[in-house]
Order: structure tokens, then C-alpha cells, then sequence
């Protein structure tokens, strides 16, 4: 999938790069492209003294996105914040956090990767896998137990960013697959590798979420400058 989205990736030049505590984000003249940072996304933590990614700029999307190629960490997350940058935004998109229950598939088991805010209510009943688990978490290194079997499958695009995603996929035959977040590759070639439905952002205000992301704040800062998007096989 990674190499997939490597050769996809076009030449267009870096204008801007952004890297906060939480998120990444990757612009050129006509684009943005967001990832979660190492430490929000469960990788390994990025060096104490990171480097001037200001001196990326210029730089081919496609080069940067070669960063894929590493299992975890700072260049991964700026590679897959160039990888969406380079994704052309497509038609048929609809308003939606791919949160809520698919429609028809209501009443299977469904198993949740990521604490999204108000799952309670949004998926009631839902299995939810964790890094840090809370009270009503898993643990994420029960997912071969969980997964196997159920119905839907969510995953927080973080773990694209942390190079987990491949290995939950294998964990998925038959389920219905969901990848949600900013950082979702808002991509149809998923299709192929068993995700059908990708939920992501398009970020409408750029100064402001620049702003918001390099002083460390996460997705609740900069969605107000933006708009939550779902492209469906289904």
C-alpha cells in the first residue's frame, strides 16, 4: 500500500512545512497534507533536537514522501503529510467523520482502534483498542483477539503514521473497514487493500490551522478550519 502511495505521489514542490508536538503539515502552492507527529500516533518518539524541516522546502512531494519506507517516527509522519498533500481531491465526497454505524451493518461486533471523542453515543457497544487504555479500553495488543470475526472494523489514520495499519489489515478479512482522521490518505487505491471507507479532513483555512498546529494543539483546535470528509466503496 505504502509503494502504492509512493508512485502516486507527484513531483510538485514542498512551499511550507509545519511540524508541531501533535501534527504535521505538509503545503504546496495548491495543497495540504496533514499526519499525526510520532508521539501522538503511538510511534517511536522523534530526536530531542529536531531539525530545521524549514530547509525541506522546495523539495519534490514524492521525495519527501520516500519517508514511508521507515517503519516509524518524524520522517514517516512528513512523508505521509506529503503523500496527502499530492492526493488530488476528488468528487463525491460527503460531509462525515466515519464515525457513526454503516448503514446495513448495524448489530455485528465492531472494534474500534483510537479513542474518538464520543463513542459512547456514536458507536455504542463498540470494542476500543489503545495504546494508553482508559477504564473502558483495550489494550492494543489485543487486537488478534478481537479483530478476527467482527464486523466493522474502525482505525484512527494514526496508525498509518505509525506503521501499524499493514498488520490490523491482515487481522481484517471480511470486515468492513473504516480509516478515520485528519490524516487519512484520501485515496480510491485503498480500495484494494481492503479499506472502504476513508475518513478524512480538507483543511479550508490554512494560515490558521498552521498557526494551531505549530503552537502544538490537536485536531480540535484546527477542525473548525477545515471540513471532515468520507469517501466510500460502500
Amino acid at each position: 500500500m505504502d509503494e502504492e502511495l509512493l508512485r502516486n505521489t507527484p513531483e510538485t514542490p514542498v512551499t511550507d512545512i509545519t511540524v508541531g508536538s501533535r501534527w504535521a503539515m505538509v503545503e504546496t502552492k495548491n495543497s495540504v497534507g496533514l499526519a499525526a507527529m510520532p508521539m501522538l500516533a503511538g510511534g517511536a518518539a522523534g530526536p530531542s533536537s529536531e531539525p530545521d524541516f524549514k530547509g525541506l522546502v522546495g523539495t519534490p512531494l514524492r521525495l519527501l514522501a520516500a519517508g514511508l519506507r521507515q517503519t516509524a517516527g518524524t520522517e514517516r509522519t512528513l512523508a505521509c503529510a506529503a503523500v496527502n498533500a499530492g492526493i488530488q481531491r476528488l468528487d463525491g465526497l460527503s460531509a462525515d467523520d466515519g464515525l457513526l454505524s454503516e448503514p446495513g451493518r448495524e448489530g455485528g461486533r465492531t472494534v474500534i482502534v483510537g479513542r474518538f471523542p464520543e463513542l459512547a453515543r456514536k458507536r455504542p457497544g463498540a470494542i476500543v483498542l489503545e495504546k494508553n487504555p482508559g477504564p473502558d479500553d483495550l489494550p492494543s495488543d489485543a487486537a488478534p483477539y478481537v479483530i478476527p470475526g467482527a464486523d466493522t472494523l474502525v482505525v484512527t489514520a494514526s496508525a498509518w503514521s505509525n506503521g501499524s495499519l499493514a498488520g490490523l489489515l491482515r487481522l481484517a478479512s471480511g470486515c468492513c473497514v473504516s480509516l478515520v482522521g485528519p490524516g487519512t490518505p484520501l485515496s480510491p487505491s485503498l480500495y484494494a487493500y481492503g479499506i472502504q471507507r476513508l475518513a478524512g479532513f480538507v483543511v479550508e483555512d490554512r494560515e490558521t490551522t498552521r498557526t494551531v498546529i505549530a503552537r502544538g494543539d490537536g485536531v480540535k483546535a484546527f477542525k473548525p478550519f477545515g471540513r471532515q470528509v468520507l469517501l466510500s466503496a460502500v
